[in-house]
């Protein structure tokens, strides 16, 4: 019963950690010239247009899924690999500020809400807000690993494209390989990082609590 209950307030951080990633990388391309995810109608915040529903179940049930990636033109940007870095690096930084601006919420929250509601409901919001922030925490950082199909696969793309297309095909070529490795690494490789950020960003709700 706990197992489930946990799946279900994980289910408002998935969206939007999902939203909010496909979002940015739809809207800096779009900034930058390149209209075809407002062409396709990813130039949005409603989480229909971004969710993939087998990815989005696999997360639930795996700790390990997807989200409905945005497709962009590169060729439609002044400078090819600056700007598609940009892109690149838009979905991570947009799960990065939502996990700030969540972290701010509760700590807001626990001063001046958490006490006047009912045992079970604080507590139920309190899970929510929590699991937001470390969700974003781990896709952000998770997107940053350098195989394909992650942003950081295109973000080693454009900040050493030498060294890339000399191993572009072995990339492709362990690429299942690579990620039924990462289903079961992939937590480890991000779990340092995540500690240290999640560090932080409890400090800084504390910061908020004592403020107030």
């Amino acid at each position: 019963m706990d197992s489930i209950l946990s799946i279900i307030l994980m289910i408002p951080g998935m969206l939007i950690a999902f939203t909010f990633h496909e979002y940015a990388h739809a809207l800096v391309a779009d900034k930058l010239g390149d209209k075809t995810p407002r062409f396709q109608g990813r130039l949005t915040l409603n989480p229909i247009a971004h969710i993939d529903p087998i990815g989005f179940f696999a997360v639930l049930l795996f700790k390990f899924g997807w989200a409905k990636p945005v497709q962009t033109n590169p060729s439609s940007y002044k400078n090819y690999y600056k700007d598609d870095l940009k892109v690149s690096l838009a979905g991570p930084i947009a799960n990065f500020l939502v996990a700030i601006v969540s972290s701010l919420i509760l700590g807001m929250y626990l001063r001046f809400v958490y006490g006047f509601l009912p045992d079970a409901l604080a507590g139920v919001l309190h899970s929510m807000i929590s699991l937001t922030i470390m969700i974003n925490v781990n896709i952000g950082l998770f997107n940053l690993i350098p195989i394909p199909g992650l942003d950081g696969f295109s973000l080693l793309r454009d900040l050493r494209p030498d060294t890339f297309y000399r191993f572009e095909e072995r990339f492709y070529q362990y690429q299942m390989l690579i990620m039924l490795l990462l289903i079961f690494v992939g937590g480890r490789i991000i779990s340092i990082p995540a500690g240290i950020i999640n560090n932080w960003l409890e400090k800084l709700v504390f910061l908020i609590y004592s403020i107030f």
